[in-house]
């Protein structure tokens, strides 16, 4: 951000009057002596220095120094989602400490477009299963992938097992030409080049959780019931695909969850009987051999709640290993910004757009009144465990699958991922945003008020 753009914000009176002070006090220290050596931020600046000697008098880098400050045109608003960028030096002589260890770098959304570095030649192409309405848009799609564009198509196996797929003659030819696999045996994370989605937001979820690394773009078409994440109509696929091909379309990175789930791992062996060799009655034992590790990227939430159980779920949540909070209901969500508008967002919680770096907590039911969900940055790291003193186990589960129980003693631990989703927006993220937030949640749609017939009188 040009120095000027900061300017802008703070106001010309101010500037002004602070940038007259900043002079004074520099043009002091210099007659008081002081060193004419440069003060050097490389960490900030590189090469840039705060004062330079030119024919034996100090030259202050004063913000009275920017051109142009009093005319307006050169006041410019960013397009960035977020806000400017601030300067990292304050004053004279501090500077932000240059962490090494930096968690992400965020792009100006506005900018943030696609493009190739080799021409996409495979395609995975992602169909809703079980719905009929979608096998003539299916067809239609992998015939123009494949004998005008030439280029491979990936599709799961169950899909070609549909029996109208199956037994369709003239659709044959093009069967021959695709490559399938199945979803936990194959690996296809090195082998697509982008993404295309037939069905609702639950296809979208499903291609996240093939790739458990980077994920190619993808293009997603509306055929299903809600179809938030879903902006393309299907009815000019040929142009939209074409232009997406070609390297001409936005990007929206959608944040996902890296999650990590250990359980201690217990053997239960059951004693014949229910009696030992000494003839004590025993119940079942547990033998700790060890620890189970897995792990997910999650692109809406993560829900841990109470399952079958009918007591409330209790579970401790911890920030950077400092416990926060004890759960007390039915659970707890914890959401990415695009998960914000779904189960989050049905349990009370606010709409994030997709570009805002955060991480959303959102309790289930709580019996608490003062709970109210909250939002953390997105690099810290969160732990879910059991209280000790809870009454039964909870369930936990990534994107509505992968269903399974939480005991006492495991966790599960969640971050921001380094790999995002790469959604292909129909025309910017903002606009895609908010048309559907209009269009599939109906977001403030209220009967509008009516003006007043006759002018009220003057009193």
């Amino acid at each position: 951000m040009i120095l000027r753009d900061w300017i802008s914000l703070s106001g010309r009176g101010s500037c002004s009057s602070s940038m007259e002070m900043s002079r004074e006090k520099l043009c002091a220290s210099r007659a008081d002596g002081s060193s004419d050596s440069a003060y050097h931020c490389s960490a900030c600046h590189g090469d840039e220095e705060w004062g330079s000697t030119s024919r034996g008098r100090a030259k202050s880098r004063s913000l009275s120094a920017s051109p142009a400050l009093g005319s307006t045109k050169e006041f410019r608003r960013t397009r960035s989602l977020h806000g400017p960028c601030p300067v990292t030096t304050f004053g004279p002589k501090a500077c932000m400490l240059q962490n090494p260890k930096t968690i992400m770098h965020i792009q100006d959304p506005a900018s943030q477009r696609l493009t190739w570095n080799k021409p996409p030649k495979s395609v995975l192409v992602i169909k809703k299963i079980r719905d009929a309405s979608l096998l003539q848009p299916f067809k239609e799609l992998c015939v123009y992938l494949t004998e005008e564009n030439n280029m491979i198509v990936y599709v799961e196996k169950k899909v070609l097992e549909d029996p109208a797929i199956a037994n369709d003659e003239n659709f044959g030819p093009v069967k021959k030409k695709f490559c399938t696999f199945r979803e936990d045996y194959d690996d296809i994370s090195n082998q697509i080049d982008f993404i295309i989605c037939l069905g609702g937001d639950g296809t979208l979820l499903y291609a996240s959780s093939l790739f458990q690394g980077s994920v190619p773009p993808v293009m997603a078409f509306h055929l299903g019931s809600l179809g938030f994440l879903t902006p393309f109509n299907f009815e000019n696929f040929q142009s939209q695909v074409t232009q997406v091909i070609e390297g001409n379309a936005a990007l929206v990175l959608r944040s996902r969850l890296k999650v990590k789930v250990v359980k201690e791992h217990r053997e239960k062996t059951t004693v014949q009987n229910g009696i030992e060799e000494n003839g004590v009655v025993s119940a079942n034992l547990e033998k700790e051999v060890g620890k189970q590790i897995m792990q997910y990227q999650v692109l809406n939430e993560v829900v841990v709640d109470r399952g079958p159980s009918s007591y409330l779920s209790n579970v401790d949540v911890f920030l950077d290993g400092h416990l926060i909070t004890t759960v007390q209901g039915d659970g707890v969500i914890v959401s990415t910004p695009t998960g914000s508008t779904a189960y989050a967002a049905a349990a009370g919680a606010s709409m994030i757009h997709p570009n805002v770096p955060a991480i959303m907590i959102t309790p289930i039911c709580p019996h608490s009144l003062s709970f109210r969900p909250i939002v953390v940055p997105a690099g810290v790291e969160l732990k879910i465990m059991l209280s000790p003193d809870a009454r039964n186990t909870a369930w936990v589960s990534f994107d509505g699958r992968k269903r399974q129980e939480i005991c006492h003693g495991d966790s599960i631990s969640i971050t921001t991922s380094c790999y995002p989703l790469p959604s292909i927006c129909f025309r910017d993220p903002v606009s895609d945003w908010f048309e559907s937030l209009a269009e599939c949640l109906h977001w403030n749609v209220r009967k509008k008020q009516n003006n007043f017939a006759v002018e009220e009188e003057e009193f």
